[in-house]
C-alpha cells in the first residue's frame, strides 16, 4: 500500500511537470504500473487534457484508460 501511494505521488508530480525531464516517469514505468494493475497489451499512450490516455486489455476485453493528474487509473466506459 505504501509503495502504491508513493508511485501515485510520483506519477502525479511527473504529470504536473514538477520534475525535470531527467526525473520524469518514463513510458516504461507507466507501462509497468499498468501491468501491475492487471492490464496487458498497453498501447496508444497519448497526453490529453484529462491526463494520459491509454488503450489496453484486461480480462480479455479492450479498455480505454485515463491516468489523471493525481495518478488515478480510470477506465472509460
Amino acid at each position: 500500500m505504501w509503495t502504491r501511494s508513493i508511485s501515485r505521488a510520483v506519477l502525479c508530480l511527473t504529470l504536473a511537470s514538477v520534475f525535470s525531464p531527467a526525473h520524469a516517469l518514463t513510458q516504461q514505468e507507466l507501462i509497468a504500473k499498468l501491468e501491475a494493475a492487471g492490464y496487458s497489451q498497453i498501447r496508444e499512450i497519448k497526453s490529453t487534457a484529462e491526463g494520459i490516455s491509454v488503450k489496453a486489455m484486461k480480462d480479455g476485453k479492450e479498455v480505454s484508460l485515463v491516468v489523471d493528474s493525481s495518478g488515478q487509473v480510470k477506465e472509460r466506459r
